[in-house]
């Protein structure tokens, strides 16, 4: 009897143990304006090579804008965006792209 009641309790950590690794291994922090960085990162998952350097640096703000709005667990405001965070996220962007070329 305590041989099943001990391997039940075991089978339940050992379940809770690897949902508890899949929920920290899938989760990502909120994305904010000044997540430069990240923003980029996700830009460069969507579109890889689709844009290299001077492609990037000739986008419109508007539909740089609407992309960055688009990214999921990207938590910023529209109203919250501005010329300057945009720049940011065009030069992170392209070091990002300067990263993955051979």
């Amino acid at each position: 009897m305590y041989e099943l009641a001990n391997k039940k309790i075991y089978l339940a950590v050992e379940k809770l143990f690897y949902l508890h690794i899949n929920i920290m291994t899938h989760f990502e922090p909120p994305i904010h304006w000044n997540d430069y960085e990240d923003i980029a990162l996700k830009l460069y998952e969507r579109f890889g090579n689709d844009f290299n350097e001077g492609k990037i640096y000739r986008l419109r703000f508007t539909d740089l804008l609407e992309w960055i709005m688009q990214i999921p667990g990207f938590v910023g405001k529209r109203e919250e965006s501005n010329e300057g965070h945009l720049e940011m996220v065009q030069s992170a962007w392209v070091y990002e792209w300067r990263d993955n070329q051979n």
